[in-house]
């Protein structure tokens, strides 16, 4: 309990700014346009009435523009607000941008980018404190493609009241992407690329059920580029589903705020598949050793209870009841009842097309999917409670090793714990091994956690005292799990709240993206971003940059379980570790584990063996890591593994 009341004093309001007195400021643009009255002071001039505009006439100047603000000394700056024109036309709104930084006006540092959404609305984005005198907005283009333009009414600077420089051996959170949309959900494209969705609007779920369409976007990390997207054509607001992806690493998304539907995304196309037999809304779904899709629970819409499990064959693309898998064994004992109670389960593919259940209930169960399905018993979590919006993560699959982590008895307005535990699992139907390790630092639900090449798992965001759409009580200081000790260890804190609606996935160049929070309309706790963290590994013992080893060449990108890999080298390293390919919404990634691999050497020639059985590795997209004798890993390769 004295840790609960620690968290909760320690951490409440984690981002904390003041918006920065411009008197005195200067102002300087690469155009404007003359004769208007849109100079650029009146993007400072505390008046919304009035907005810079670049030159359109005579002729007009190409993008990108920037605009530089001189604060005439240094603040310890931690965001920016624009304020688009307030005229009731768009012209000119900023759409990809840079945020940059400086301590003189000569050197510059990123410290955000990405894309705003186009309309007239305040954009907030915050950052990683920095000392900065200058701070200057690059627009790269027009948020609605109309022209070469770029239009600002107000631009306002943050500062935080103090500065500590990041120590590198903690990791360091590099900059903030700005998004059009709050995303709710995430998933980690077979081309690096990461698929973002909110609802059937950008910031706001309310009111969406039925409406048939989703706003997507697309990050590119390769370039830094934000797209977005309307989809429409598999008539499905995608908001709370199911999310998988499945053995072609396709994102398998069911139910929601449509709570029949599926759709698959391949890379290019939405692809509307058959409907679900019972429809679901905050189920949880888990691919399976053959390539099929279980799913399970789903109270919040399409009807409350009897949320039994069923199966998608991607041989038929039909569903399939499992009366002989119930939901209720895996239900909570939330005061809201059922609606909540089978919200979210932690499930994980394992051997012989079967599945774990490692919560969020206290009671852990084994469903199996031949026939009409069947369920078993596998112990209770030790003396853990129910933990609902916690996680569960398999951080070595070939020793059936998951971590669990904090949670709550119930889904909101409940105090959150900071349990943690090593669950083992071995043979389906088997009663799980639990052991009790020591707790995490801060109690958290609504959290996220990433399993890393070198098998230690990053904590990151969640609420001491769980209660939806807000961020009262937000964790600001991620943990980070060591498997050799059974501990965690504090890092450098985010810059920015992530809680409920939140994600987090490790990325091919073994960073970590975290990101959404919202999706609440007019609401002060929307998280239209993301952060990248750098572990560090990726750092040297001075603070620099970590030489890291590259691998030239594997011998297939697609292999079957037990096949052998060559993997050619620059240099020499120590280990090497498969991660599949990560998908995260409302705290649950069902897609990511681990796997530790075996290798031999000749030179710098090493061949690796995929586990043979296809419940360890299961079918679908995994990011092949080489470690080096430090720890430092290489940007990964991606391996497609079929089951057979």
């Amino acid at each position: 309990m004295w840790q609960a009341l620690a968290a909760l004093v320690v951490t409440i309001v984690p981002f904390v700014a003041s918006q920065i007195d411009r008197t005195g400021w200067t102002v300087s643009v690469d155009s404007f346009q003359t004769g208007t009255n849109n100079e650029a002071a009146k993007a400072i001039d505390g008046n919304t009435g009035t907005f810079w505009h670049t030159q359109w006439m005579p002729t007009t100047v190409a993008l990108p523009h920037t605009i530089t603000l001189d604060m005439k000394k240094t603040y310890n700056v931690n965001g920016l607000t624009y304020l688009p024109r307030q005229d009731g036309t768009l012209n000119g709104n900023i759409g990809q941008h840079l945020i940059q930084t400086s301590v003189d006006g000569t050197t510059w540092t990123t410290a955000a980018g990405g894309s705003y959404l186009d309309d007239s609305s305040l954009k907030s984005t915050p950052f990683t404190t920095i000392p900065a005198r200058y701070v200057r907005i690059v627009a790269q283009t027009e948020a609605g493609g109309r022209g070469p333009w770029t239009s600002a009414a107000e631009i306002n600077v943050l500062a935080a009241a103090s500065y500590t420089k990041p120590l590198t051996n903690l990791g360091i959170w590099g900059i903030t992407l700005d998004f059009p949309i709050v995303p709710a959900a995430a998933a980690l494209l077979t081309n690096g690329k990461v698929l973002l969705w909110s609802s059937y609007k950008p910031l706001d779920f309310h009111g969406g059920g039925g409406s048939g369409k989703t706003e997507t976007a697309i990050y590119d990390p390769a370039t830094g580029t934000v797209s977005r997207r309307t989809v429409t054509e598999t008539q499905h607001d995608m908001f709370c589903p199911g999310l998988s992806l499945d053995a072609s690493g396709r994102p398998f998304v069911t139910g929601g705020d449509d709570a029949a539907k599926l759709s698959i995304y391949d890379g290019t196309n939405w692809i509307a598949g058959p409907n679900m037999k019972i429809q679901r809304g905050y189920q949880s779904s888990a691919t399976l050793s053959d390539g099929r899709i279980f799913t399970i629970g789903g109270s919040w819409s399409g009807g409350e209870g009897n949320k039994n499990g069923e199966v998608w064959s991607p041989a038929s693309n039909t569903w399939s009841l499992l009366p002989g898998c119930p939901v209720a064994p895996m239900v909570t004992a939330d005061k809201r009842g059922v609606y909540r109670a089978d919200n979210h389960g932690w499930l994980f593919g394992w051997k012989s097309g079967s599945v774990f259940q490692a919560g969020p209930s206290k009671a852990m169960n084994w469903y199996t999917t031949a026939g009409t399905g069947g369920q078993k018993a596998a112990g209770l979590r030790g003396t853990d409670p129910d933990a609902m919006n916690g996680n569960a993560i398999m951080y070595d699959a070939l020793n059936g090793k998951i971590l669990t982590v904090g949670g709550a008895p119930n889904y909101e307005d409940n105090q959150a714990t900071g349990n943690a535990r090593i669950v083992t699992i071995g043979a389906p139907g088997t009663t799980a091994s639990v052991a009790a390790i020591g707790n995490l630092a801060y109690a958290r639900a609504f959290h996220n956690s990433v399993v890393m090449p070198d098998g230690k798992v990053l904590v990151v965001g969640g609420e001491s005292y769980p209660i939806p759409f807000s961020d009262n009580t937000a964790i600001n200081t991620p943990e980070l799990f060591n498997p050799a000790t059974s501990s965690f260890t504090s890092v450098n804190p985010i810059a920015i709240p992530r809680t409920y609606h939140s994600w987090a996935l490790l990325l091919p160049d073994a960073t970590i993206i975290s990101g959404g929070g919202g999706l609440c309309g007019a609401c002060a706790t929307n998280h239209p971003n993301a952060q990248i963290y750098s572990p560090a590994y990726l750092f040297k013992a001075d603070g620099t940059k970590a030489s890291r080893p590259v691998i030239n060449s594997v011998s297939a990108a697609n292999v079957a379980v037990g096949a052998k890999i060559t993997v050619s080298m620059n240099t020499a390293v120590t280990s090497f570790s498969l991660i599949r390919y990560g998908s995260g919404t409302h705290s649950v990634n069902t897609d990511q584990r681990r796997i530790p691999l075996t290798s031999t050497a000749s030179g710098l020639s090493y061949t690796v063996t995929i586990p043979g059985d296809a419940g360890v590795a299961l079918p679908g997209s995994w990011m092949l890591f080489a470690l080096d004798s430090a720890g430092v890993p290489s940007v990964s390769k991606t391996i497609i593994i079929t089951a057979s």
